[in-house]
């Protein structure tokens, strides 16, 4: 449930109220034109574009005072077709709708949801991302059977980059496999993932299609995490962040902005056929 605020501010010589409501935003991006993610003192970053936006629009004054906070930090390199923030604002409900002029030729902002003044987008139900793997570098038997190694409760620890104090194990809930004529789409489904871990497991399947590792490589990295293997790490330009899920946040779309998400994954798909070239 959304809840506005009345909060006191002082004005010509008398207190005046002013309302507070907190707004998640839904956005895209192609990563490729950015230092990756989160602000960075002298980087153009996709958080740190979005909030200058945000600022100069009117929409907050700063990050503090608008407890501005972000879903999913993605990597350079790595795109989204959908990252949440969220914040608060004094701008009224009626002109909500204008924050799509926040939108840039990188960044795509295509839908706004009023949430509870408590909402954190980090805590979120569901997160998927995509791999985009072009079929001439992989077999198909291959990427399935390898696949169906890692969904389920697994120590991550040789599958990822483990900062200090986080937990390896992760549950991925289900991986699914799409198709065309020249690309697979991996689709991968959890609450949450750890640093690289969706490109060191696409690294280690091309390092079985090159037959440089075997299945039961894989089986014993997942199965001893203490004995350390390294896989490598797949390139970050296919992968994006597809969809991030909320319990009761029902999302407002700007439908012309359709288009361009449309050729925003297009894009990238067509990139990373070209990447593997």
């Amino acid at each position: 449930m959304m809840i506005y605020k009345e909060l006191p501010r002082f004005y010509n010589g008398s207190y005046v109220f002013i309302f507070l409501m907190r707004v998640a935003l839904q956005f895209a991006y192609d990563g490729q034109g950015f230092h990756g993610f989160a602000r960075q003192p002298g980087l153009r970053t996709i958080e740190g574009e979005l909030i200058s936006n945000l600022i100069s629009e009117g929409f907050i004054e700063d990050v503090r005072t608008s407890q501005f906070r972000s879903s999913s930090r993605t990597d350079k390199g790595v795109s989204a077709l959908c990252n949440v923030v969220a914040f608060n604002t004094t701008i009224s409900k009626q002109k909500i709708v204008s924050i799509r002029t926040c939108s840039t030729n990188d960044i795509i902002i295509y839908g706004y949801a009023l949430v509870d003044d408590s909402f954190y987008p980090r805590y979120a139900t569901l997160r998927m991302y995509r791999y985009f793997l072009p079929r001439k570098v992989i077999d198909e038997d291959i990427l399935l059977k390898t696949l169906g190694l890692f969904t389920g409760e697994h120590d991550f620890t040789n599958f990822a980059r483990i900062e200090t104090g986080k937990n390896p194990i992760r549950l991925i809930e289900n991986i699914i496999i799409g198709s065309d004529e020249e690309c697979f789409m991996i689709d991968f489904y959890a609450q949450n993932f750890l640093w690289n871990q969706i490109r060191r497991i696409i690294s280690s399947i091309l390092q079985i299609s090159k037959n440089k590792i075997n299945h039961q490589d894989i089986i014993n990295a997942l199965n001893n995490p203490s004995i350390q293997v390294d896989f490598g790490v797949a390139p970050p330009e296919p992968l994006v962040l597809k969809d991030i899920v909320f319990k009761d946040v029902k999302f407002h779309r700007f439908l012309e902005q359709k288009r361009s998400l449309s050729d925003l994954e297009k894009r990238i798909r067509d990139q990373s056929i070209d990447l593997f070239s």
